[in-house]
């Protein structure tokens, strides 16, 4: 067993008071950081390790995290034609999660980023009222439900990154 060790990083502040909007932005920006926060000073064999059964891995929620950001904001909210890296008819449910040769921290850390960036300019321009667009695929959704999902959904993985970490080297945060 690997010992454990406390892993020092300065923290996006949170808000403890301030209007709804900015309060689900700090939340999820916070999550977002810690995200990336548990791949800092691995390597790509690390990141991409195998611990647990399913296809998770700390590289690969990270992969998924992009593509969950990509789905909600920009194709079920804004209703921008986006592409996926796989053919539509995919069986794969766990495609986003999977690694490939050509994968890098590097290279997933930066999509994760800009997905992140499109996003927040996404939310920057419209309210928490505002619907999604009906692209017949998902009921549309408000933009206050997609956040709140988004801090479940960031949230939940940085839980299981947590544990990954742990297991990858001992490391282990706030």
């Amino acid at each position: 067993m690997i010992p454990a060790r406390v892993v020092a990083h300065r923290r996006l502040d949170v808000p403890f008071a301030g209007d709804e909007k900015a309060m689900l932005s700090a939340f999820l920006d916070r999550y977002r950081e810690t995200i990336l926060w548990k791949l800092e000073g691995l390597t790509k064999e690390q990141a991409a390790a195998r611990l647990v059964p399913s296809a998770t891995t700390l590289l690969g929620i990270v992969k998924h995290l992009a593509y969950v950001e990509r789905w909600w904001f920009q194709m079920n909210f804004a209703g921008d034609p986006v592409g996926f890296p796989w053919p539509k008819d995919e069986p794969d449910e766990d495609i986003d999660f999977r690694v490939t040769e050509t994968d890098t921290i590097v290279s997933i850390s930066t999509l994760y980023q800009e997905e992140i960036a499109r996003s927040k300019e996404i939310v920057a321009g419209a309210s928490l009222e505002d619907l999604g667009k009906d692209l017949g695929k998902v009921k549309p959704r408000s933009l206050r439900w997609i956040m709140v999902h988004m801090i479940e959904e960031t949230a939940r993985h940085a839980g299981h990154a947590d544990i990954l970490r742990e297991l990858t080297d001992g490391a282990i945060g706030q």
